[in-house]
């Protein structure tokens, strides 16, 4: 792993991490992790699966053979290997045939992509480490726009402004558990929707979208639309391909998002 980009590998059930960047709870799985040259984790739960160490893949769970999804990302990490990972013009887009069920759960159909006008967004199959959020988290975006981001963060910290990121990248599984926290909190799906979109609609799922904040300002306010970072952003943002999602009185239905930046590829 050592100078080599770190790079997330993603498939529908698993995501294939880079060692080094993921802290287990046991001493046990510690030893583990800190040997790893990737660490394999469910997305559905966060659960650690397996570590693939130099002699060979130790499970981290019972039963690893009959996990869902194994197959599929042990090909993923092969293809995926730094010699023979494809150019940032072939990265593919997962499958969302899974999402159905999900929104069916939540009494979302069609008539929700209509009325926000939002469409369904996939998950890229692999993602690059963009550095680090506010919280220490590893920042995940597609690497056009981790390359976007550091150049603009560089650029901002240039002019005295200081940009950090709150999230990037989530799954089709993060963004159904931000639902089900809510839910569990006794918010209802359409109170939810007015600040979420709906698990499968997120612009964070593909990995080009960014919450920014700035040192002292607490997180996806309202209020950052009055600091200098965000005077900086609205003036200099777009020159690095990224631009405001959700003004205010946008056409979604989702509330005024001065924090949400989605980066965009040149129009060729």
């Amino acid at each position: 792993m050592r100078g080599q980009p770190l790079h997330l590998v993603n498939t529908p059930r698993i995501e294939v991490w880079p060692g080094g960047l993921l802290r287990a709870r046991s001493n046990h799985d510690a030893r583990l992790l800190s040997r790893a040259r990737h660490v394999l984790r469910r997305k559905r739960d966060g659960r650690f699966l397996a570590a693939d160490l130099p002699e060979g893949l130790m499970p981290l769970v019972p039963r690893l053979r009959h996990e869902p999804g194994l197959d599929e990302a042990l090909d993923a990490i092969e293809f995926h290997h730094p010699h023979r990972r494809p150019g940032i013009e072939r990265i593919r887009a997962l499958p969302l045939d899974a999402l159905e069920s999900r929104l069916d759960a939540l009494g979302l159909d069609d008539s929700y992509a209509q009325r926000a006008g939002l469409e369904l967004v996939a998950e890229p199959d692999w993602l690059a480490l963009a550095g680090f959020d506010r919280y220490r988290r590893p920042l995940w975006l597609v690497e056009p726009a981790a390359r976007a981001w550091t150049q603009m963060q560089a650029a901002a910290r240039r002019d005295g402004i200081v940009l950090e990121t709150i999230s990037g990248y989530r799954s089709h599984d993060y963004q159904l558990g931000i639902f089900e926290r809510k839910l569990a909190r006794g918010l209802t799906v359409e109170e939810i929707l007015e600040v979420n979109a709906a698990p499968g609609y997120s612009e964070h799922h593909s990995g080009r979208a960014l919450d920014i904040s700035t040192p002292g300002e607490p997180a996806a306010e309202e209020s950052f639309e009055a600091t200098p970072a965000f005077g900086w952003l609205t003036g200099n943002a777009a020159a690095h391909g990224f631009n405001m999602s959700y003004p205010r009185d946008n056409p979604h239905g989702i509330v005024y998002e001065p924090w949400h930046w989605c980066w965009r590829p040149p129009e060729v």
